[in-house]
C-alpha cells in the first residue's frame, strides 16, 4: 500500500493511510488476531456481524422508502 506525500505534509498523508488501512479492516484483523479465538466463539461473532449488518441494510432501505428514520433507542444512563 503507497501514499504519496504531496508538498512536504506528512500530517495530511498519515491521515489517508489511516483511512485506507480502516478501509482495508487492517485495524480489526489486528485487533481480532492479538488472542486466540475458539472456533465456537468465531462462529457466533460472525453469526452477530451477519445479523447486524443485514438489520442496518434493512433500517437504511426503509429509511430511503419511507422517507422516515427509525425511532431511536432510549439509552439507560448505567451509573
Amino acid at each position: 500500500m503507497q501514499v504519496l506525500v504531496r508538498d512536504n505534509n506528512v500530517e495530511q498523508a498519515l491521515r489517508f493511510l489511516k483511512k485506507k488501512l480502516q478501509r482495508e479492516g487492517v485495524f480489526r484483523e489486528a485487533r481480532l488476531r492479538e488472542r486466540f479465538e475458539k472456533p465456537s466463539e468465531k462462529r457466533a461473532r460472525e453469526k452477530a456481524e451477519g445479523i447486524r449488518r443485514v438489520r442496518k441494510l434493512a433500517r437504511k432501505k426503509l429509511e430511503r422508502e419511507s422517507g422516515i428514520s427509525a425511532p431511536k433507542k432510549a439509552r439507560s444512563s448505567g451509573r
